[in-house]
Formats: structure tokens, C-alpha cells, sequence
């Protein structure tokens, strides 16, 4: 699948505030700009347009724009975060999504999904079940892609607190995997490359046109990486990480 464009949202100063079950300090508002920034230049040479929104103080988190929808190549989903204080985010890039799409759909009523648990490959999606996206969620969100030609399925997660913070697919039935889902019956079809527990961060990488997207600092995981033929950036995600962020979380690709 080749990726054309892009969309992310500016941090705002109050992510300062945002969730985090981390141990690692308030971030640093302003390095968080640069290494937004940094992102954004990455993206662009990739090969993709982005549109970036502009900071949204009233959610802290809203620069993890990737939870809010779920971008596949037939339709756009808005999702309803579990995290109570992110609930009002899918409504702030309904219109954005319109300029892209003829058909936006939406997750309702007691369902809760953050598309941080949704992993596309090829046709299919990956929905982990984690404490922001439940069964119903899971389901409706199925029964959309289905809706589409699309398909779905469920994996449970127990130990992170979405499913792409310990696996990614990148393409060419590569994936990276660590920690639990090392041992996923879901997964083992695939050629893993098996991130260590020390380096578990580096497994929220993102491919996007056979260039790899990795966070600094990991470099057992870069030189794994490095083996796959793929271009590889490592580009630092400190600020964004202090908020169990990753560089998959920063943007909607499409």
C-alpha cells in the first residue's frame, strides 16, 4: 500500500497535563514543537501531503491525533475514546476528514475504541482489546470495515495500553513484535522481528513507503531494522513518550 497523505495536530501547551502511566516527568513544551516538527519533515519525505491542525488546548492529548479515526482506503471511522477526557476529539477533525473522504462513519453509545489498538494489514485490522477499547467498540468497528469489504478481528491485550505500542506491521509480512505479543497465535504467520524487552519502546515504528519512522536511542532495534532493505529514520520522540506516546499516535496516514 503506498501512502499519499497525512494529517496531525499541532501539540497545544496544556499536553504538559496529558495521560501518561509513565514515570518519566512533565515534558518539555517547546522541545515537544521541535520534535513535532521534526515529524512533520519525515512525513513530507516520505512522499506525503500534510495538513497540519492547528494546537486544540481544550485536550491535552490531542496531538495523538491517530486515536480519534481510523483511516482505510474506502472510508474514514471516528472512534470514541476510551480515556473520558478525550471523548470530544473525533468531533474536532470530523470536518478535516470530509475534505478527504465521501463516507465518515462513527463509533456510538457505549463502545469505546482508540485506533492506537487498530493495526491495518493488507485488507485486514487488528483490534486489541486494552482498557480504552472494549468489546462493543471492537464490534461495531468490525461490522463498519465489513460494511466495506474490509475485515476485522480481536486480540487481547493485557499488558500496554494499546496494541501498537508493542507490534507493528510493516509490509512485505514483516512484522515488529515485543513483550506479549511475541506469543500471539494471531501473529506468528508472520517474520517477526523480536524487539527486546529493554528496547520495547522501538516496537511503535511506523512504515510509510518503504521508509521505517523509529525512535532514537534504540539501537539494537535499529540494526535489526536495518537488515529489512527499508530506509530507516530514527527521529527522537523523548517529550512525546514522557505521555505513552509514539510516532504511530502523532498522525492519521491515508
Amino acid at each position: 500500500m503506498k501512502f499519499t497523505k497525512a494529517i496531525v495536530r499541532t501539540p497545544c501547551p496544556e499536553m504538559v497535563n496529558g495521560l501518561t502511566s509513565s514515570s518519566l516527568g512533565i515534558p518539555d513544551y517547546g522541545l515537544a514543537l521541535h520534535q513535532h516538527e521534526e515529524y512533520i519533515e519525515a512525513l513530507k519525505e516520505c512522499g506525503l501531503e500534510v495538513t497540519v491542525l492547528e494546537a486544540n488546548n481544550n485536550f491535552p492529548d490531542s496531538t495523538f491525533i491517530e486515536d480519534a479515526a481510523l483511516l482505510t482506503p474506502h472510508c474514514a471511522i471516528l472512534t470514541n475514546p476510551g480515556a473520558p477526557s478525550r471523548n470530544g476529539e473525533p468531533a474536532t477533525i470530523e470536518s478535516t476528514l470530509r475534505r478527504f473522504y465521501d463516507h465518515v462513519e462513527s463509533i456510538t453509545g457505549s463502545g469505546t475504541i482508540d485506533a492506537g489498538d487498530i493495526m491495518m494489514v493488507n485488507t485486514h485490522f487488528y483490534i486489541g482489546l486494552t482498557k480504552r477499547t472494549n468489546r462493543e467498540g471492537a464490534q461495531q468497528m468490525i461490522d463498519i470495515l465489513e460494511k466495506y469489504g474490509l475485515t476485522g478481528s480481536t486480540v487481547s491485550v493485557e499488558k500496554v495500553l494499546h496494541l501498537k505500542t508493542g507490534v507493528s506491521y510493516l509490509e512485505n509480512n514483516i512484522m515488529m513484535a515485543s513483550g506479549e505479543f511475541l506469543e500471539k497465535n494471531e501473529f506468528k504467520k508472520f517474520d517477526l522481528i523480536k524487539v527486546d524487552e529493554d528496547e520495547s519502546y522501538a516496537g511503535n515504528s511506523i512504515w510509510i513507503n518503504d521508509t521505517v519512522l523509529t525512535p532514537t536511542g534504540y539501537s539494537k532495534t535499529q540494526a535489526l531494522l536495518e537488515k529489512t532493505g527499508y530506509r530507516i529514520v530514527p527521529l527522537d520522540m523523548s517529550e512525546f513518550r514522557k505521555l505513552d506516546g509514539g510516532l504511530s499516535c502523532l498522525s492519521l496516514r491515508f
